[in-house]
């Protein structure tokens, strides 16, 4: 049971739908997106997943042997957390705002394992990060640059979201943590912008975002950040839009009566970032990790760009996060990974076999993450 069939989830329910290993249910509270993915060979509900007791009814009221919660950011932990309670092992990527561990004795209780943050960042960077972990002797530091961008850049925003642009506000409200030295430090979102360069895409801005969750909790590396990646110019647009108070949730009087600034800045940018049918997008990821090995001090360098696959009309932010969580739905289907608990993408890497099956789930997709070992 996929729960969400938007974007992303739409790609997931797609992915799942093509093999004759699964049969799937799509539940969401839009009957167009329901009736489409039915096209595509899937079962459909619809119904409000606002309402954690709908949730419950709906994995209740089917044989389920595994759901994934694939809802909006401000919903994603009490979604996972009514699952868990009907006993359901669970793969998320909601990437919602609640620390995970939370939900990990629920989840022992119900004897289930529970994936979270299955996207591309979070996700796949941090199964990066555990497998180099496990394969070190000692990591010294961390950087994650990743962004999902319209191909072509509009004025005024030269940016679209691929999902939510509430959530895109949430990443640019909450601060960013970071570890430096070994020490946890938190700087404000979207500060420590820098020009980064992509041999065949240009240049682009990097800028600290909270990206980095559970890797604070689970790893040991001593410096590690999490950057998202914008065009130039679109850090310091969103930094005046937030000190002005367009994104504060504090209600405030208007000649129309009392409004929330986000509220109306949501409303807006709704339709500003929203992709038009078809329209291409990319998805840009550089990960580098430097550490020692037999007495050698060494660099992994990864790189990924996808970009939009017109034969499927998926967009390449939709690719890159959904079929990283369908490789995670598979490892759980096949008992690669049959842990009970909550577990986040950086251990679930540093098992050797789940971490090559989930590389090699997104090839045979046709997303690639290129390496490049040197000695430093």
């Amino acid at each position: 049971m996929v729960l969400g069939g938007g974007r992303v989830g739409h790609a997931i329910v797609r992915d799942l739908a093509a093999e004759d290993d699964f049969s799937v249910i799509v539940v969401d509270v839009d009957p167009v997106a329901v009736d489409e993915l039915t096209d595509f060979g899937a079962d459909g509900i619809v119904a409000d997943l606002s309402r954690p007791d709908t949730v419950a009814r709906a994995v209740a009221a089917t044989d389920a042997d595994l759901v994934v919660g694939a809802v909006p950011g401000f919903m994603g932990y009490q979604t996972v957390e009514r699952v868990l309670e009907e006993g359901r092992p669970v793969v998320d990527i909601s990437f919602f705002p609640e620390d995970a561990r939370g939900l990990e004795e629920l989840a022992r209780q119900a004897k289930v394992p529970c994936l979270v943050d299955c996207g591309i960042a979070p996700g796949l960077s941090n199964m990066v990060l555990g497998r180099l972990e496990a394969e070190l002797d000692e990591t010294y530091s961390f950087q994650c640059l990743v962004g999902g961008l319209p191909v072509e850049r509009t004025w005024p925003w030269d940016y679209k979201a691929p999902f939510s642009p509430g959530d895109v506000i949430e990443e640019y409200m909450r601060p960013a943590r970071l570890r430096r030295h070994g020490e946890e430090i938190t700087l404000p979102s979207l500060s420590e912008p820098e020009l980064v360069h992509f041999p065949g895409l240009g240049t682009l801005e990097a800028f600290n975002t909270d990206g980095l969750r559970s890797l604070l909790h689970t790893c040991e590396t001593p410096n590690m950040v999490e950057k998202t990646m914008r065009y130039p110019g679109h850090a310091e647009r969103m930094r005046m839009l937030r000190e002005a108070g367009f994104f504060s949730s504090r209600e405030i009087q208007a000649a129309s009566g009392s409004v929330r600034p986000r509220d109306v800045t949501e409303a807006l940018l709704f339709s500003a970032w929203q992709f038009e049918e078809g329209e291409p997008d990319l998805t840009v990821m550089r990960i580098v990790v430097e550490g020692s090995k037999d007495g050698r001090a060494v660099r992994h360098t990864y790189n990924l760009l996808d970009y939009y696959n017109p034969d499927t009309e998926t967009s390449s932010m939709a690719r890159t996060t959904g079929y990283t969580c369908t490789a995670m739905v598979r490892l759980v289907a096949r008992g690669l990974w049959a842990e009970p608990g909550v577990a986040a993408p950086e251990i679930v890497g540093r098992d050797e076999a789940c971490y090559r099956s989930v590389l090699d789930h997104l090839a045979a997709r046709g997303v690639h993450i290129f390496h490049h070992l040197e000695e430093v």
